[in-house]
């Protein structure tokens, strides 16, 4: 039976954290995670966990020491935004190299500079192709939902990558919703407990973690790291199917809404989809076939799956709440649209950067989206292919 509560996404993040009772959790603050490890810190000083809990003095010190401690055969945990998540960088690619299960709690904010504390996710972007499994969070209850799948996904033995569980900066993380919560019973039995076979600390099989890699090892090892983001699809999908039978709950790869009929859509990620699914309906009243394709897990992409999902539309538009800066479009419409081109299917697709830093996007500049493509439909012209939402004009 779950219980109804109220919580803002940090603390629902910081409840899951809780519940799962890691071995290890290192952090430093940075906005707007920041109130994750405070809210766990108090899990730590009240007793209702024996996690060991490590307040470092950098937030690269916070993945070093969450990688000693998985490499040590701990379940280890972290959070973090932006310019920390920067900070980490180096780590970030040690922690899926050393195929460590290693699970954070990823606030997404805009990366300085110049020095901006709001939304973007310039910040998950920017490690999209670090090896880790990215999955993105709606609303609370997905960020909560996410926690709790992340390590019966990361710790499995076909997978043996970190996770990285992503919500919107102030939209989610500080914002109060009702959530169905688990009981910490039912979360521990769901999750597990961690088993790793190979670690520092057993005494039977000594081992080296971390060593130097030449020539002779290094592609092989890395190619073993790109199977490994293969096999996780299936795992995550037996996992979501795992905990729709235990909680009734249901997640995919991503949520189709409303795109059976559907032709025209937007494809997009995170608390935007919430706004999207507002402006389809009233589109829908007014008899126009819109839909909406929310993006959930974005490492391992789901290409074939999206493909079979948007080949029957007429137009897309894909947004992108960061720029990747390469005269070439973000990082998502890059992949929608890779995808599309490999499997020799055709749909006029176009890009929106919207966003960026915290910069509202209401409902009108949602639905004159669906116009742009009413008129591309129209005419069969794509016209500008790579376009802003919600950019202010140049005043003469």
């Amino acid at each position: 039976m779950s219980i109804r509560e109220r919580l803002s996404g940090n603390e629902a993040t910081a409840v899951a954290m809780k519940q799962i009772n890691p071995d290890v959790v290192a952090a430093f603050p940075i906005t707007p995670s920041t109130e994750i490890p405070q809210y766990f810190s108090t899990f730590v000083a009240n007793g209702d966990v024996d996690t060991e809990f490590v307040a470092v003095e950098s937030e690269h010190s916070a993945m070093s020491a969450t990688i000693g401690a998985s490499s040590a055969g701990s379940r280890a945990m972290t959070a973090t935004s932006s310019n920390g998540l920067s900070l980490m960088w180096e780590m970030i690619y040690i922690a899926s190299s050393l195929r460590l299960p290693i699970v954070m709690a990823l606030v997404n904010r805009a990366v300085s500079g110049p020095l901006n504390i709001h939304n973007d996710q310039s910040d998950a972007m920017g490690v999209r192709d670090a090896g880790w499994i990215m999955l993105f969070s709606e609303n609370n209850q997905e960020a909560y939902d996410n926690m709790l799948m992340a390590h019966k996904i990361a710790e499995n033995k076909d997978v043996l990558l970190p996770v990285m569980i992503c919500q919107d900066g102030f939209i989610t993380s500080h914002s109060i919703e009702n959530i169905e919560l688990e009981s910490d019973e039912e979360v521990r039995k769901f999750v597990g407990q961690y088993k790793p076979e190979h670690y520092l600390l057993n005494r039977e099989e000594p081992i080296a973690v971390g060593p130097l890699d030449l020539q002779a090892y290094l592609f092989e090892h890395k190619a073993q790291q790109a199977e490994a983001m293969k096999r996780a699809k299936n795992v995550i999908k037996s996992v979501a199917e795992d905990f729709e039978k235990w909680t009734g709950r249901k997640y995919e790869f991503f949520e189709k809404y409303k795109l059976e009929d559907a032709e025209i859509a937007i494809v997009c990620m995170n608390s935007t989809a919430g706004t999207t699914k507002a402006v389809v309906d009233q589109l829908r009243e007014q008899g126009v076939k819109a839909g909406l394709l929310k993006l959930r897990m974005f490492r391992p992409f789901p290409s074939e799956e999206i493909v079979e999902a948007l080949s029957g539309l007429k137009a897309v538009a894909i947004l992108d709440k960061a720029d990747s800066l390469n005269a070439a479009g973000g990082a998502l419409f890059e992949d929608v649209t890779s995808a599309m081109y490999v499997s020799k299917k055709y749909v006029p697709m176009v890009n929106y950067v919207y966003g960026i830093g915290g910069r509202d996007t209401t409902e009108k500049q949602l639905e004159s989206v669906y116009s742009d493509l009413t008129k591309i439909v129209e005419s069969g012209e794509i016209g500008e292919i790579y376009r802003y939402l919600g950019l202010r004009k140049e005043e003469n």
